[in-house]
């Protein structure tokens, strides 16, 4: 007798009706879930950084609300402050020979800040409720406003000159890194005597070598003054390259120096520009390191700081350099010789923008 034949169960049987929209309806239903709880989780973590930045930090540095003047009597650093507590991004001082001290805070916030001579420019944001507006507002010795300007972009830069007379800043019109190529800026000088408004640089005629530059990709930022409130010092891009260029107020003139210069910074002595220059190597996202130029002899001295800069130098003094570096609530101010000698030491931690006065 022949044994009867059984059927294998067939893989490929279907599935009861409607039991495979069953199934993909409860993948939804929990990736929905899944998704809802990283949702929650995202939102209560940013609340709670938003509340732990509004107060005081443990080892910190203290920071108390006061009279703060861009004239004391002694010298002073003012900076913006990043310290985590109710005076975040305030202009704060502390006494030049004690970095580390206390903060007193000024009440006044800044995203870009310089000083000199009695006089601020303090770079703010006005928050709306679909976008941001920017604008420059120049201070007087007590940090009141005196002028406000447009800033048509994001502030990346201020500087005020030695004798307090003029002030200039730069914004990102669009894009906002220096690293790339797909950005834009507009930068803006403002002489407080008379306030006359050159409200972008691109407009003063660019020389090279004898010869008007005709472009119309030619990008001005990183203003720096000389003493005699006329020239300047600053970044112009053009054709892929950037040079630094000495700026004339008088003529509306922007002649090129030197090649391969970006944010500079001219020396109290006037006579070295301090800046970042890209070096053939580095990685594209972070490619500059902190140089020094002499005016006379145009020969270069690479700084002991051998990380990306990006920055606008500042000298504490005729033989130094100080400059931010990201840092855990933000940025730190390190310091370290022009000359090329010497290590790198930090400064100031949880601070930006500094300016020295007195």
């Amino acid at each position: 007798m022949t044994a009867p034949v059984v059927a294998e169960p067939d893989s490929e049987t279907p599935e009861p009706p409607g039991g495979n929209v069953r199934r993909k309806v409860l993948v939804l239903a929990v990736a929905v879930l899944l998704l809802a709880g990283v949702g929650t989780f995202a939102v209560r973590y940013a609340v709670g950084r938003a509340d732990r930045r509004n107060q005081e930090q443990a080892g910190g540095p203290p920071v108390r609300e006061g009279a703060v003047t861009l004239q004391p009597a002694g010298r002073q650093l003012l900076l913006r402050n990043l310290a985590w507590g109710p005076h975040r991004d305030e202009v704060a001082a502390v006494p030049a020979d004690r970095p580390d001290g206390p903060r007193t805070a000024s009440g006044v916030k800044c995203l870009r800040f310089h000083a000199a001579a009695g006089t601020g420019i303090c770079l703010q944001a006005e928050h709306g409720a679909l976008d941001d507006t920017y604008h420059a507002s120049v201070l007087d010795a007590s940090l009141h406003e005196v002028r406000r300007f447009p800033a048509p972009g994001i502030p990346t830069r201020s500087r005020v000159s030695p004798s307090g007379h003029l002030v200039g800043w730069t914004v990102f019109v669009s894009g906002d890194s220096y690293a790339g190529t797909d950005f834009s800026t507009r930068t803006a000088i403002v002489d407080t005597r008379s306030w006359q408004f050159y409200d972008n640089l691109e407009t003063f005629q660019v020389l090279k070598d004898g010869h008007p530059v005709q472009a119309s990709d030619v990008n001005v930022w990183g203003v720096t003054f000389a003493a005699d409130d006329n020239r300047f010092y600053a970044t112009v891009a053009t054709g892929g390259q950037t040079y630094l260029v000495q700026g004339d107020l008088a003529a509306r003139t922007l002649t090129t120096l030197h090649q391969n210069v970006e944010c500079p910074s001219l020396s109290p002595d006037g006579t070295r520009v301090a800046y970042k220059k890209r070096v053939a190597g580095a990685d594209p996202a972070a490619p500059w390191r902190l140089y020094v130029l002499d005016l006379a002899t145009m020969a270069e001295t690479a700084t002991a700081e051998q990380r990306n800069i990006d920055d606008q130098a500042l000298w504490s003094d005729d033989h130094t350099l100080l400059y931010s570096l990201p840092g855990d609530y933000g940025s730190d101010l390190w310091t370290t010789p022009a000359d090329g000698t010497g290590t790198p030491t930090v400064l100031v931690r949880s601070a930006v923008a500094p300016a020295y006065l007195g």
